[in-house]
């Protein structure tokens, strides 16, 4: 059986990193991310990027080296990615910060409304209502993180998570703040209006966590397997008739029924960039599903039917 030589160049310098010598043809990329670590501790696998030119797309951790289109001797460029960190570990910091910092506002603590108000509880039934709908979404979500994603990536950069819990934490301190303060105004319409914004935004968290149960049944675990989405017997997954991406449909549905409840402007301002954000990577997984599947249904829309 013929082996492979590896070298491991720097992707900007091409200075030699690392050789490899006697590496077998069925050896993965992730197995020689672990051979060029023991020579680089400071580059832990989950740290390194290996491509086959310089300015190349990553190689996947599951691509073996003889289905590469090298000979015998492979050369491979290395970038480093920076620190990383589990996106269990951001999702759950990116979802508690938001769901304590809403119960400080809606509890009055002190310093925030001024010493008449502190610990004193709204007169107005939205705002309790409020309150448990925006904890419930949390609590949702930081249950699904544990329970029931599936991540394609272990770890994402360590500097996405100040970005992200800057994004979360820092509009649910804004919307909480106007939620809750004393001088608040319900909404216009009163009961009526709450009732309906109440419907809509529990439909759509219903049909987000169907939507993330089927992703999840759709991969087994342990594994990188990508299958096209369909639906199934459950009729919030029926969405998937009409969009690639349904969990954020639901997602910015929810938003707009907390915005609908509340009459709130940062919360439809948070309900706007959050509908820009999972846009843009609604399209990007759209486009990825056509690359990838020939028989990829042709009447979905990213994430708005027939729209967007």
């Amino acid at each position: 059986m013929k082996h492979y030589e590896v070298e491991i160049l720097d992707a900007r310098t091409r200075d030699k990193l690392c050789f490899l010598d006697k590496v077998e043809p069925q050896a993965t990329v992730a197995d020689i991310k672990n051979l060029f670590s023991k020579s680089h501790p400071q580059w832990y696998p989950a740290r390194q990027s290996l491509r086959l030119d310089p300015k190349g797309r990553s190689l996947k951790d599951e691509d073996v080296l003889q289905s590469l289109p090298v000979g015998t001797t492979a050369t491979l460029y290395f970038r480093d990615l920076g620190a990383q960190i589990s996106w269990v570990t951001v999702f759950l910091t990116e979802y508690a910060g938001p769901l304590l910092i809403y119960l400080l506002f809606y509890f009055r603590v002190p310093f925030l409304y001024g010493p008449r108000y502190d610990f004193t509880a709204s007169r107005h039934r939205v705002v309790h209502l409020a309150c448990c709908c925006h904890s419930f979404h949390y609590v949702k979500r930081l249950l699904e993180t544990l329970f029931v994603h599936r991540f394609s990536h272990g770890t994402m950069p360590l500097r996405n998570i100040f970005k992200n819990c800057t994004y979360y934490w820092g509009f649910a301190a804004w919307m909480a703040y106007y939620i809750n303060h004393p001088l608040y105004t319900p909404p216009a319409y009163g009961d009526d209006q709450v009732k309906l914004a109440l419907a809509v935004f529990l439909f759509c968290q219903l049909g987000n966590f169907s939507i993330h149960v089927a992703l999840r049944n759709l991969r087994p675990a342990g594994s990188k397997t990508r299958k096209i989405p369909y639906p199934t017997r459950n009729p919030f997954t029926w969405l998937f008739l009409l969009v690639s991406c349904p969990n954020y449909t639901y997602e910015v549905g929810s938003w707009i029924g907390f915005t609908i409840m509340t009459q709130c402007l940062p919360v439809a301002l948070f309900s706007l960039v959050g509908f820009v954000q999972m846009a843009i990577w609604a399209q990007g997984k759209h486009r990825s599903y056509l690359r990838e599947f020939r028989d990829y249904p042709p009447l979905r829309s990213p994430i708005v039917p027939f729209l967007l």
